[in-house]
């Protein structure tokens, strides 16, 4: 998912050049230290796909420019301890024109709720920008950044369930849509059906790559035999509930020395790991299987039908019964 990230400043100097072809829109997304990784990387993934669709396929249309923003700028750790590079907000030229702007999820968002200069940003683009999508908890911002006065609090119409704040209009169901179903909405709405279709199956492709190869990933190239022996653990018993704690005491460490083993030597937390591993092994039995919904969440641990296909339009952007006609569908019988 890093890759993602470290393509983006390449693609900005090249938006550039192609601005005289085609029409740019930029693309924001505000990260911070701690933000969660995997959808904010899934919202790079899916504009710079259509932007490489759009150009192998000849199609017109605007060039997506992704910008990743921070306060201070420069460099930023992600939850898994992965860095980004990211421009400050205050950039010049940034914070004007937005055709959308997305705010990282994570649990250091709690970190930033203080953080002045945020949240005056989040303010003042309140009055310009028509699309700002929360991720998970970038929500937490959102809600801080509401102006104290009466003159500009939330005001709801009915029928249409616009929510207009200062001037900002922003649907309740894409605001309340996973990071993935938005930006595909973005597309969709410039470049149309066919190709937003396209672009879920590039983006839901690579991402079943990711959760595929994190079991066998190390950060460093090199996993003790502990850490080793306590990813098969989790592997073994991902079809029921589990307690880090437990996994802590199979590798015979402490709980804090555990999670900071596991995350320096596989790259990812072990409750990362641990839903990359069900993630994996629910798309296997929904592809090589007919089992039901309900008893595929139940094997791998996910709880139920219902909190599966939360996860899967959290992650791989469709339902665990779209996945698997997708997948009958390109390999029939």
């Amino acid at each position: 998912m890093a890759g993602f990230f470290s393509r983006t400043s390449r693609h900005a100097t090249q938006a550039q050049a192609l601005h005289d072809v085609r029409a740019l829109k930029r693309i924001g997304i505000a990260l911070f230290n701690g933000f969660a990784l995997p959808e904010a990387a899934t919202v790079v993934e899916v504009f710079q796909s259509a932007n490489a669709f759009c150009t192998s396929m000849r199609i017109g249309g605007p060039l997506y420019d992704v910008y990743l923003l921070s306060v201070g700028g420069g460099r930023i750790a992600s939850s898994s301890s992965v860095f980004v590079w990211t421009d400050s907000i205050e950039s010049r030229g940034y914070a004007d024109d937005f055709h959308a702007l997305f705010i990282a999820g994570g649990a250091g968002v709690h970190n930033m709720l203080s953080e002045e200069r945020l949240i005056a940003w989040l303010r003042w683009l309140d009055f310009r920008s028509e699309k700002i999508f929360p991720i998970a908890e970038g929500q937490l911002l959102l809600d801080a950044a509401e102006f104290p006065d009466k003159s500009s609090t939330l005001r709801r119409r009915e029928g249409d369930h616009t929510v207009a704040r200062s001037g900002l209009k922003v649907s309740t169901s894409q605001r309340s849509g996973t990071p993935l179903r938005a930006a595909l909405a973005i597309v969709e709405e410039d470049l149309g059906a066919e190709v937003a279709r396209e672009i879920t199956g590039v983006v839901r492709m690579r991402f079943e790559a990711q959760f595929t190869a994190t079991p066998n990933r190390s950060a460093f190239g090199v996993v003790s035999e502990k850490i080793q022996s306590s990813a098969q653990w989790l592997e073994m018993n991902c079809g029921r509930a589990i307690r880090i704690e437990e996994a802590a005491q199979f590798a015979a460490m402490s709980e804090r020395n555990f999670l900071r083993r596991f995350k320096m030597e596989m790259g990812v937390t072990p409750s990362d790991y641990l839903l990359y591993v069900r993630i994996d092994k629910c798309c296997h039995l929904l592809s090589e299987t007919d089992l039901p919904v309900d008893k595929i969440a139940r094997r791998c641990g996910m709880g139920s039908g219902g909190q599966l296909s939360k996860v899967f339009r959290r992650y791989l952007g469709v339902t665990p019964t779209e996945y698997r006609t997708s997948k009958r569908s390109s390999n029939p019988a």
